[in-house]
């Protein structure tokens, strides 16, 4: 067989001339693999992230060897070319494998080489590799200038390698947790830049010895053939947990329900409250902390202490550009418009083409957000910098009830990459911190909704009244958190502005949030486009 030469041998195997450790020079090769094989073979994987898309071509971006002594695997990083003339980067470890019982369930091909036949699977399947990153990790070096860079922080020793094992199904990613006591989370799609996540991740552990998040332990970062800078992977401490929030509050509300559904109260007998006002727990009507219950009302506060914490710890560097606050001026301005207006027409063009799939009370409100169009634009359009005292941070991006984790007394907060929508470049972009309290707040609103949703067939009282004590149970979740976040900012000087500056960002927030979630309800949980579209109307209403 001439050396450039692939045979098919027959519907299945594949063969190259070369070894596996070469076998990246094999051009010939790598043309058929990526054209006839990964094209199949990616469509298929869980965290591939064009199955709406239709794919074009693939091509070989980049690789690298990860290598220990004498095994041998790479890393290739992917370029998916889609047809609507778009594209995305996802990374691949691949591994040959001899023996067909390490390759049932996850092989690439089988494939005769030039001294043995086998199979190539994702490598992340096999303990070997695994083992192999853990000792590059745990042995690696204070400054790597190699192409492959392995990182570990400077206050942890790494104990002798023992177990790995994959967390479980994930979607996006793919984590595996070693010695059942650190989680190496690698990315699968990435980006010509390092992940935020790794970024704010080792910023807040590492640097500014914030207690609140995963210890950061170390990474991986390629340099690749464009001298950028690409993160692979990212390895912390597993932090104990009870769960994540999302949950508890689930867990929480729904008791809240059955009481009222048991004890059926007059909800005219309820003291109102306006939203965005801020209110100590000690200050509440007693049937309002009847109603709530004192438990969850002291997690909201502590919940707010922490996120004030994080924000305290990401606005109090002065050194590092990538974290130093800023303020508010034109440039900001600018970016902020373009991307929500065409975010809120691609939202309005979605409603338009979907209204058919909604009844009742979010068919109304879809109406109204269609009729509201010009008045939600020109409140997107006249965001009006001057007039903003505060500063702008880098923030979490994507804060919501899910990327906290619940332990015995306290909260955890996790996964910084940033909104799954927005660019690489985007999610660095300093924003005022009380978007992540607006991405909460909405989360707040989505449990409280969403445990109506879940449990609806068991209970007696309608859902017009439970959407209305919904209503009144997040203002005040809204209010003891204001309380306490805005105490502590203002306790460590966190510049988040007067108190009607902080109403106005919050309320441009929680519409720009609003807007964001309606695309995903619309285009997957129709029956739950309600929650973001009456969010909206709280907006315009209030």
């Amino acid at each position: 067989m001439s050396a450039q030469k692939i045979s098919k041998q027959d519907s299945t195997i594949f063969s190259s001339h070369h070894q596996w450790e070469n076998l990246m020079d094999d051009k010939a090769f790598i043309a058929v693999f990526l054209a006839d094989v990964l094209e199949e073979y990616i469509v298929k994987q869980r965290w591939y992230g064009g199955k709406s898309s239709k794919l074009k071509y693939i091509e070989l971006s980049d690789y690298f060897r990860i290598q220990y002594h004498e095994e041998v695997y790479f890393g290739l990083l992917l370029e998916v070319d889609f047809e609507e003339a778009f594209y995305h980067h996802y990374f691949l470890p691949i591994a040959f494998v001899s023996d067909e019982n390490f390759a049932k369930e996850n092989r690439i091909l089988p494939i005769k080489l030039k001294n043995q036949e086998g199979f190539i699977i994702d490598a992340m399947h096999l303990e070997s590799f695994r083992k192999v990153v853990y000792e590059r990790i745990s042995s690696a070096l204070p400054i790597d200038k190699t192409p492959v860079q392995y990182h570990k922080s400077d206050s942890f020793t790494f104990p002798a390698y023992e177990s790995s094992r994959f967390m479980g199904v994930e979607q996006s990613n793919t984590s595996i947790i070693y010695n059942d006591a650190f989680i190496l989370k690698f990315f699968r799609r990435i980006y010509a830049d390092k992940n935020p996540d790794y970024e704010m991740s080792r910023f807040l552990s590492d640097i500014k010895e914030f207690k609140h998040t995963p210890p950061y332990l170390g990474s991986i970062n390629i340099i690749d053939s464009d001298n950028t800078n690409v993160t692979i992977g990212l390895m912390q401490k597993m932090v104990p947990n009870n769960g994540d929030a999302w949950e508890y509050f689930l867990k929480e509300l729904k008791l809240i329900y059955q009481n009222i559904d048991r004890k059926k109260p007059v909800f005219s007998d309820f003291p109102d409250i306006t939203v965005f006002e801020r209110r100590k727990i000690e200050e509440l009507p007693e049937e309002i902390i009847d109603l709530i219950g004192l438990n969850l009302l002291n997690k909201v506060s502590l919940l707010a202490q922490r996120t004030a914490e994080m924000h305290i710890a990401l606005g109090s560097e002065f050194e590092e550009t990538a974290f130093t606050p800023t303020r508010f001026n034109s440039d900001y301005s600018v970016w902020l418009k373009n991307r929500l207006t065409y975010q809120f027409q691609n939202r309005l063009n979605l409603t338009e083409n979907n209204l058919h799939h909604l009844e009742g009370y979010s068919l109304q409100l879809a109406k109204e957000f269609l009729e509201n169009k010009n008045i939600i634009r020109k409140r997107l359009v006249n965001f009006d910098w001057t007039k903003l005292k505060g500063e702008r941070i880098r923030i979490h991006g994507d804060y919501h009830l899910g990327q906290i984790l619940v332990q015995d007394d306290d909260f955890c907060i996790l996964d910084f990459e940033g909104e799954p929508e927005s660019t690489i470049r985007d999610r660095k972009v300093k924003q005022p911190p009380l978007k992540d309290v607006a991405g909460l707040f909405r989360s707040f609103h989505y449990a409280i909704y969403g445990t109506i949703f879940n449990n609806q067939d068991s209970f007696s009282t309608s859902q017009e009244i439970l959407f209305e004590f919904g209503e009144l149970i997040y203002k005040y979740l809204v209010a003891v958190f204001l309380e306490t976040y805005r105490e502590i900012s203002q306790q460590a000087n966190l510049s988040i502005g007067y108190t009607n500056e902080r109403v106005y960002l919050l309320k441009y927030c929680l519409l720009e949030k609003a807007i964001y979630e309606l695309g995903y309800e619309l285009n997957s949980r129709p029956k739950w486009t309600i929650i973001p579209l009456k969010g909206i109307a709280n907006i315009l209403n209030s």
